[in-house]
């Protein structure tokens, strides 16, 4: 029943969320203006933390494997 519940909610998010949108085209517009230069410095810093924890991990790998 909770996986069907799930469902029925992302639905009902789609339908409101494309009513918000072509009601307030002009405030979501500002939205995006305002929220996506964030997400992309702060995505592009979890991805390059997770690229340098990943070429630490393989050095230590690689170091183990000498030994």
């Amino acid at each position: 029943m909770g996986k069907y519940m799930t469902v029925l909610g992302g639905v009902i998010s789609v339908i409101i969320g494309i009513f918000g949108v072509k009601t307030w085209c002009w405030a979501f517009v500002n939205l995006l203006k305002g929220a996506v230069p964030p997400m992309l410095i702060l995505g592009g810093l979890a991805a390059f933390f997770a690229g340098v924890s990943e070429i630490k991990d393989a050095m230590q790998a690689k170091k183990e494997e000498k030994k």
